[in-house]
């Protein structure tokens, strides 16, 4: 393929809310990555869900972005609008359409069916989520059955998941995981003053108000500690209202010293990051988690529950707590308050996410499988009817 076909090559990204605006992995993933792609020579598309990003077609950093109306509904939002998505692909034919998550990859046989070349990201195994009931659980085993199934190329965020999906559906998985742009330093935002919080003097947490975020955890935990010197930060909103937000809010606001700042980003959120004495990500569900990227790269120390996605991250083990233990965690957290981490220590973790996690790799990587899936020809049916069929010609 030549460089000017590349330069010419598009991309349709289904399956997120937005970028540049709405919160989440999957968003924050594709907002790192789409303009990375463009700047490889890649055209590339975000269908967005008009709900978070109103207003109409707009641009970020060479990435259309074109809303798309969907349900404002968490049960239905994301299949309806993958869906729209599809079909709006089918009539416009880019040249690779690429599902995100395994809840809109259930529409893999469609865009497949439909001609288009289609590639499907593992964000991470969402019917593990503690807000999905059995129902919708199986419908989320099922998408991702369907995108391992039928899409041309799959990807995991997680080496685990990856080498998981190979061993149960018996076909190339390619593990390429979420990475972080090193950060320039404290960017001279107020959002310290605002909420008056002192650098190094407040343990932070940035995530999603859901239950597998596990904040309640960490109130917990915090609630503990006898007449602390340093705050609790929590970063974040919830997409739609729940009982688990509302005990959020009614928790923190019970304990003093516990500060909910909403959805941040840009430099306000670079600057809570940078002055903050502690990280804790105390989920039962990630993927790859960016969040505990991003506080690595600034040298803050972190903690983060043992659970598969971040032992994958590769810290020794005093990073880690079990996932649950509430008074171990209170423990590790007033253990690490009280002693700064030497200068030193924190650049050795900053030089091991440069060295590690670079968004500019997973770019470079991504760009590469989308020229391999362009010099192939077209294909029909599902990936591991293929295969089958391939082996019995050969028998």
């Amino acid at each position: 393929m030549t460089e000017r076909r590349r330069r010419k090559s598009s991309v349709v990204m289904l399956g997120l809310r937005g970028i540049n605006g709405p919160q989440g992995g999957v968003e924050t993933h594709v907002g790192a990555l789409a303009p990375l792609l463009v700047e490889r020579g890649w055209s590339i598309d975000v269908l967005a869900r008009q709900a978070y990003m109103p207003g109409g077609r707009q641009s970020f950093r060479g990435v259309g972005i074109e809303p798309i109306w969907s349900p404002r509904s968490s049960k239905f939002e994301a299949l309806v609008h993958t869906g729209l998505g599809v079909g709006l692909a089918a009539l416009r034919r880019p040249d690779i359409v690429h599902i995100h998550a395994v809840g809109p990859a259930l529409l893999t046989p469609a865009a497949r069916l439909a001609g288009l070349k289609t590639l499907v990201t593992h964000h991470g195994y969402d019917y593990d989520r503690d807000k999905w009931g059995r129902i919708a659980k199986e419908i989320l085993r099922l998408g991702e059955k369907m995108g391992m199934h039928w899409a041309d190329a799959a990807v995991a965020v997680a080496e685990n998941v990856a080498r998981d999906m190979e061993a149960r559906y018996g076909r190339r998985v390619h593990f390429l995981p979420n990475g972080v742009f090193m950060p320039g330093g404290p960017m001279g935002s107020d959002i310290l003053r605002q909420f008056d919080l002192q650098p190094g003097r407040y343990v932070l947490n940035v995530s999603r108000l859901v239950p597998e975020k596990r904040q309640l955890d960490l109130v917990a935990a915090y609630s503990r500690l006898v007449s602390p010197d340093f705050k609790l930060v929590l970063v974040g909103g919830a997409d739609h209202r729940s009982d688990y937000e509302t005990r959020l809010r009614q928790a923190a606001t019970a304990v003093p010293g516990i500060v909910m700042t909403g959805y941040q980003k840009g430099a306000a959120l670079n600057d809570l990051f940078a002055h903050a004495g502690l990280f804790v990500l105390p989920s039962s569900h990630e993927g790859m988690p960016i969040a505990l990227l991003e506080g690595l790269s600034h040298g803050t120390p972190v903690l983060a529950s043992d659970i598969a996605a971040n032992l994958g991250v590769g810290l020794e083990a005093h990073h880690y707590f079990p996932l649950g233990d509430i008074e171990g965690l209170a423990q590790r957290m007033a253990h690490i308050m009280s002693a700064a981490p030497l200068p030193v220590e924190r650049m050795a973790q900053i030089e091991m996410v440069r060295h590690r996690f670079s968004w500019d790799g997973v770019a470079d990587d991504l760009s590469a499988l989308y020229a391999a899936m362009m010099r192939r020809g077209p294909s029909r049916g599902p990936v591991l009817i293929r295969a089958a069929q391939s082996r019995s010609m050969t028998k």
